[in-house]
């Protein structure tokens, strides 16, 4: 494979391949020697960096080439073993949550929101103390006890004759003394 078609970004799913629309553009060399001349280079030194630059670029089409065929192999055995995408990125995620667990500070957030936890139910369970025992207080008051005798009172009258299996029922009339035939079963 020449350099040509190359990829140059490894993350890729085309590593190694270009599309056909790219091409190389040639480097104007009266641009390039200018340039280089304006950085001081003899003609010496620009011939022997041209041919280091030329060495390293094979280098990196080679590396290039080796890295993918790597990858071929290793999407093969991981193939061959069952291995998918999936179960790799399961992998990943199981070992980084446990990174996450082992770090200091999961650790201290741990140990603070226990902490906080703690605090709060401690301050709940007073904060239920103190209402349960107002309530207890408000009980004991005789407002509140002549306010249960004053319901217990009326109960009595409207259910005491329900006891007594007489039925009474008030009129929707409000006259009250006639009781309310008894309802027909369907």
């Amino acid at each position: 494979m020449d350099s040509a078609g190359q990829d140059i970004n490894l993350n890729s799913p085309n590593k190694g391949l270009l599309s056909d629309s790219m091409t190389d553009v040639p480097v104007d060399t009266a641009v390039a020697a200018q340039t280089l001349a304006v950085e001081g280079l003899t003609e010496a030194e620009e011939e022997e960096l041209r041919a280091e630059l030329a060495k390293v670029e094979e280098e990196i089409v080679t590396l290039r080439q080796v890295l993918a065929a790597k990858e071929r192999h290793c999407a093969e055995l991981k193939r061959k073993l069952g291995l998918s995408a999936l179960e790799g990125l399961k992998q990943n995620l199981s070992r980084s949550w446990h990174d996450v667990q082992v770090s200091n500070a999961y650790k201290k957030t741990q140990e603070t929101l226990s902490q906080a936890g703690q605090k709060t139910s401690a301050a709940l369970s007073t904060v239920g103390s103190a209402i349960s025992r107002k309530l207890g207080d408000m009980r004991n008051s005789a407002t509140f006890k002549s306010f249960e005798d004053r319901v217990g009172n009326i109960k009595s009258k409207v259910v005491g004759g329900r006891a007594n299996g007489t039925e009474n029922r008030p009129s929707p009339t409000g006259s009250g003394s006639k009781p309310l035939p008894d309802p027909t079963p369907f």
